[in-house]
């Protein structure tokens, strides 16, 4: 763009995981350094950009339904650039560019086209560009973040597990890791500008890799930049939770004790299916030593409810993991064929009613179990770090604690960003809810083990 051009506006839509959160602060990270300026109204941008999910296909509805809206703002404004980003772009190329609607189709390895294929939609010429690349991490480039108290930082790119029933693959290409390097500088950044927490990304994180070092060297290194800063990490893989992973969160003060661990089933045969690598039993020893290692742990799970052939009597057998795990969380979906995996071969046998009664009867019971681990805490005092004001009530402020259970506090002059210690009165199965204890204002980089004690 020419420096004498009028500032362009970009309104970003992001859905799916926090890697597309990440995702989006890269694209805006790039338009940024060509001039480009940012709007959270859509009806101010000259660009819209919608970055997509394609893991389920309920994702991929949601962003045809806001295809529609997007057609009232072009009809008002002829010269709007429409583009899918991300996952579905990079699925479903054909079907979108036939769209008059859409400009650009670009997919999650060719951002950095995005500058030159936006200037040539403005001069109406529609684009794409999905090629995978093997190499392409971003590693360079610096992510666009408003201001706020929690940051994410994508560590590594795609994944090499190919389950058989994910199409990440195919939508994010194979496994690459940024440099160790260049995540501590990202990091150092973030503390300078006052973040207070940050979760490390990866489709499937503790895989990393970068020369000599693996995830534990990296999450090693990156608490010890600000032990003022929590650090957190998603989503993992229980193939690769080693133990020196394990001893590595169970010794460093400032990394969270929670643990995401998706299970998918109870089945051993579906797990097979579904190639995931490990059995149930060696799943299940997997959490005794990680409850033995980090005392207090937090456990949350994915499940996957209606994979193909699963028989009740496999069904029953996750319900029978569930009540002998007792997670803190889960995290259910139906089964949702995808093009291009294994499972797609397999057939979708069990209707979506069957799928979703299935489902419900997960659901149901985590629920009650997460509302009697949450009563656990009922007159404990825990530290929370203070994310802002309550959706509910301006009166609030909700933060998390350091096992990432969500709290929520009646205020008095505490600020975002700030660790204050809450005294737990009550709770369901999703929320603490507390009061002021013994405030701790964290304004400064203090040792955070201090207040963790």
């Amino acid at each position: 763009m020419s420096p004498l051009s009028p500032q362009r506006r970009v309104y970003v839509e992001t859905y799916g995981c926090q890697m597309n959160v990440a995702d989006s602060e890269v694209v805006a990270g790039i338009l940024s350094a060509e001039g480009y300026a940012f709007t959270s109204e859509i009806s101010e941008a000259d660009v819209v950009f919608v970055n997509t999910c394609a893991v389920r296909e309920n994702a991929e509805e949601r962003i045809y339904g806001r295809l529609g809206l997007f057609s009232t703002y072009k009809r008002e404004n002829p010269h709007l650039v429409v583009g899918i980003l991300g996952c579905m772009a990079e699925r479903l190329r054909t079907n979108l560019l036939e769209r008059d609607l859409i400009d650009l189709v670009v997919g999650p390895d060719e951002y950095r086209k995005l500058p030159e294929l936006v200037e040539g939609a403005m001069n109406g010429a529609k684009g794409v560009a999905v090629r995978l690349s093997r190499v392409e991490n971003y590693d360079d480039i610096t992510p666009y973040r408003a201001e706020g108290v929690c940051a994410w930082i994508s560590v590594m790119r795609g994944c090499d597990k190919f389950c058989t029933f994910c199409v990440v693959p195919f939508t994010r290409g194979r496994e690459r890791s940024r440099t160790l390097g260049s995540v501590v500088a990202e990091v150092r950044a973030l503390a300078d500008q006052g973040f207070k927490e940050i979760t490390l990304l990866g489709q499937n994180v503790n895989s990393y890799r970068s020369g000599q070092f693996e995830f534990a060297d990296l999450m090693l290194t990156v608490a010890a930049v600000d032990p003022s800063i929590r650090v957190r990490f998603t989503t993992s893989h229980p193939q690769d939770m080693s133990d020196r992973l394990i001893a590595s969160i169970a010794e460093t003060q400032n990394i969270c004790k929670h643990i995401h661990l998706p299970v998918q089933s109870g089945s051993d045969r579906i797990l097979r299916l579904m190639n995931r690598t490990y059995a149930v039993d060696g799943y299940r020893k997997l959490v005794d030593r990680i409850r033995k290692s980090i005392p207090g742990v937090s456990l949350t799970t994915d499940i996957i409810s209606g994979f193909p052939t699963e028989t009740e009597a496999e069904h029953l057998m996750t319900i029978d993991l569930l009540r002998e795990i007792r997670f803190d969380g889960a995290f259910t979906f139906k089964y949702s064929p995808r093009e291009k995996t294994k499972a797609w071969e397999m057939g979708d046998d069990i209707p979506d009613e069957e799928k979703g009664r299935r489902v419900w009867d997960i659901t149901r019971l985590q629920h009650e179990i997460s509302g009697e681990r949450n009563r656990l805490l009922i007159g404990s005092t825990l530290p929370v770090l203070v994310e802002g004001p309550s959706r509910k009530s301006a009166q609030d402020f909700t933060g998390r604690t350091d096992d990432n259970r969500n709290v929520v506090f009646p205020h008095a002059d505490e600020q975002q960003g700030d660790l204050v210690d809450v005294r737990i009165e009550r709770s369901n199965s999703a929320t603490l809810f507390g009061v002021i204890d013994r405030a701790t204002v964290r304004r400064s980089a203090e040792p955070y083990q201090e207040d963790a004690a």
